[in-house]
């Protein structure tokens, strides 16, 4: 088989990124509008959900092996403090406890994540890391780690973002200033001062987006086991070659010592790349005492030092003609890092969604004594959609036009940011038409629909929208192997890992369909450093769009394969015969003449097996998914409480390989969008840099009593320039649009534009005080 390797292109916000890719054989050809497909587009159970609703399934917290300790954390009770002394010695003495590390005895051990001593002197935020205790169970550690006594001597410390900029301290000792290094950045086009002075309208808006706490039902963490010739980690991870690795480095290991398994995961949505410094400690914990460790967070850690999506401010200015054509678009945007390395894209909406000569964004990221942000489903697209959108509702306002007609009039043909760079295919304004027509956007003002109760009623209603942009192609690079057995069954491995999206049952449909197997014939392995291929991290929605097309050509392989084998026994040429559902046929006659098993259970054992890889990427287009949603919602203005009534989603995602994992997607990423736009935001006494509510009584998420009716319209047609499949990611994109729609439909309802969220019946009430619109 030859070998080439290739350069490739992967573009996101505007930068292009080239890699080199290595190519066996030849991909399939894309399966285009005409492909007579029997398995893939159609509705499949997932393959593994018995497993799941049984309890059976086995996860990173249910790994027991024999003489499992436990690890359990101490962290830091201040916002910023220098340990002055560590005494560990009571703790040591405590019963069951095999362990504590501490900067005492692992002050060298670092964290490749943060390229710093997972055990420092300084710490930088409330929950960072001060000792680990390692015992015979959960109690005796836990009892032990309160026996630690620990010398603290308070820094002064910052929490809110607009003070960090100012003359106040800085939130980390080694620091000058609490921005990111070359940071500000700003990105700009046409002319910022032209483009305002031929505005007849302009609008300015302050935004405010929440931190929101990721609360995976399963926290991160790991269970670790070495026996003296491997390290296994089973790891909560998205990413299990990322932990192979990180692992690897921390330990000083090889990385053919480290074998990484995900089987199952509780969730994750950004928050899990890589090994987290709690499996890392898990792992070096099993390394040093020569017995399995568990190290997963409790709820109160996964709270205060997992991650959570970045606050944000963000002020615009928006400039329009008359008619409603966008002149210019200012955006400056403020983003509390926490402790956090990295900004964001909170400005790719404005810089991106709508046609407009003249944009100016300038990103401001900010590091403060809080704990490191994470990404979280469409890290900074989701806050920069609620803000655009939301001043996107001011202009429609001001200029007393239609918002839906507003966003139809600015309509991007191309992608401004790639110099007009045509996109592969974008079905927007299809999009629009058919979600409006649901939600029935012409008779929102209808006077009984807006004032159910009349106008002297305590409800009022409203419907609002938001538009969506994301990547989705997905990219190498990506391989799998298809096996097919003697009995005419396969298994097909590969080294991705399924985060909760239906992962097995999508790449099963696809080998299924490749085979011309059924789909009960084809199992699929995955989640295992040791036995599968080489996969990328699963997120920014590009799983299915980079693993999906490695799987259909193994399997490809796999089939051509088998057909020369039949060829041989039957004596017929290999086109002359073909599969269909398991069983192999003479084309020109339709016949019969065997099952593929009947076959290849002639050949003593032999199985037959086909290699795999995602192929390189489209050269000069872009590929996007792009989307809408609409929200009505009611809200009492008596009590300032608002109800989601319904949801009408549209989003192109190029084909639907199954139609039920995605609308699992879709109201997934809606209900998160919900939770955002609603209830859900961390909280921060500033007077002590502590979090208030890092837990699941006092940080609220929807329940099943806040979920509304969501209507899911489906836009199944393959994106023939993305990759074989025709298909793009959905993890991210139903999650971008759904609080700045329901934002613009309680900005509609009450007649008062929405400049914070969420909105929680005390802002809603505050919003009522102002003078309406």
């Amino acid at each position: 088989m030859s070998i080439r390797i290739v350069t490739t292109e992967l573009e996101f916000e505007g930068r292009t990124y080239t890699q080199r890719v290595v190519i066996e054989g030849e991909e399939p050809p894309v399966w285009g509008d005409d492909a007579e497909l029997s398995i893939v587009g159609k509705p499949q159970p997932r393959v593994d959900a018995q497993e799941r609703a049984t309890g059976s399934a086995r996860y990173a917290y249910d790994m027991q092996p024999a003489g499992l300790l436990v690890a359990v954390g101490l962290r830091s009770p201040c916002a910023h403090a220098r340990i002055n002394g560590i005494d560990t010695a009571e703790a040591e003495a405590s019963p069951g406890v095999r362990a504590v590390l501490s900067r005492n005895n692992a002050a060298d051990f670092n964290d490749p994540n943060r390229d710093r001593p997972l055990f420092g002197e300084e710490l930088l935020f409330e929950g960072d890391l001060v000792a680990v205790v390692v015992a015979e169970s959960r109690e005796q550690a836990e009892d032990a780690a309160g026996r630690i006594r620990v010398e603290y001597e308070p820094l002064p410390f910052v929490v809110d973002p607009e003070s960090a900029l100012g003359t106040g301290p800085v939130a980390a000792s080694n620091r000058s200033s609490n921005t990111l290094e070359n940071y500000p950045q700003t990105y700009e086009r046409g002319n910022l001062d032209q483009g305002f002075a031929e505005a007849e309208v302009t609008v300015t808006a302050r935004v405010e987006t929440p931190a929101c706490l990721h609360n995976s039902m399963e926290t991160h963490g790991g269970t670790a086991e070495w026996d003296g010739r491997t390290l296994t980690i089973w790891s909560s991870t998205q990413d299990i070659f990322g932990v192979r690795r990180q692992v690897a480095t921390a330990l000083g290991l090889r990385q053919n010592q480290v074998r990484a398994v995900k089987q199952y995961m509780g969730g994750g949505f950004g928050s899990k790349f890589g090994a987290h410094e709690s499996g890392l400690l898990a792992a070096y914990a099993a390394f040093r005492l020569g017995a399995p460790v568990k190290y997963m967070l409790s709820r109160e850690e996964e709270n205060l030092c997992a991650g959570y999506r970045s606050p944000s401010i963000q002020e615009y200015r928006v400039g329009a003609r008359r008619d409603g054509t966008l002149t210019a678009i200012e955006l400056r945007t403020v983003d509390n890092l926490g402790q956090g390395a990295w900004m964001p894209s909170v400005g790719m909406p404005a810089k991106e969604m709508y046609r407009c000569p003249n944009v100016r964004v300038v990103d401001v990221p900010v590091q403060t004594n809080l704990g490191p942000f994470a990404a979280f489903r469409a890290p900074g697209v989701v806050e920069g959609t609620i803000g655009l959108e939301v001043a996107l509702d001011r202009l429609a306002a001001a200029l007393k036009m239609d918002p839906l007609a507003l966003r139809r009039h600015n309509y991007a043909p191309d992608n401004q940011l790639m110099n007009g760079q045509p996109y592969a295919r974008k079905l927007l304004l299809d999009a629009y038409s058919q979600a409006a027509e649901a939600i029935g956007w012409e008779g929102r003002d209808d006077e009984a629909r807006r004032f159910p109760l009349g106008r002297e009623g305590h409800l009022r209603r409203g419907v609002g929208m938001a538009s969506q942009l994301w990547g989705g192609d997905g990219g190498p690079p990506a391989q799998a192997t298809a096996k097919l057995l003697p009995d005419g069954t396969a298994v097909v491995l590969t080294g991705t890992q399924d985060i909760g999206t239906g992962t097995r049952t999508v790449l099963a449909q696809i080998a299924a369909e490749e085979l011309n197997l059924p789909l009960e014939a084809v199992r699929v392995e995955i989640g295992d450093t040791e036995f599968g291929m080489y996969s990328p991290p699963s997120g920014g929605s590009m799983t299915l769009a980079s693993v999906g097309p490695a799987v259909r050509m193994a399997a490809a392989e796999a089939r051509k394969a088998a057909l020369e084998v039949v060829a041989h026994l039957t004596e017929a040429p290999a086109d002359a015969i073909e599969l269909r559902d398991g069983k192999v046929f003479l084309r020109e006659t339709g016949k019969e003449v065997g099952t593929l098993g009947s076959f290849l259970e002639q050949l003593d054992g032999h199985e037959i097996s086909g290699k795999g890889m995602r192929g390189p990427n489209a050269s000069g287009v872009t590929v996007r998914t792009f989307g809408v949603q609409f929200a009505e919602v009611e809200v009492d203005v008596g009590t300032g409480a608002v109800r989601v009534l319904r949801v009408v989603a549209c989003h192109d995602c190029g084909r639907i390989v199954n139609p039920l994992t995605f609308s699992s997607q879709m109201e997934g990423g809606i209900i998160q969008g919900l939770g955002l736009a609603l209830m859900e935001q961390r909280i921060v006494d500033d007077r002590f840099g502590t979090v208030m509510n890092a837990n699941l009584e006092d940080y609220k998420i929807p329940t099943i009593r806040d979920i509304p009716r969501i209507d899911i319209i489906l836009l199944d047609s393959p994106v023939t320039q993305a990759n074989t499949l025709g298909a793009l990611g959905a993890g991210e994109p139903p999650i971008i649009p759904a609080a700045a729609a329901i934002a613009n439909a309680v900005g509609h309802a009450i007649g008062r534009p929405v400049s914070a969220l969420p909105l929680t019946p005390e802002r809603v009430l505050d919003l009522l005080k102002e003078p309406a619109r």
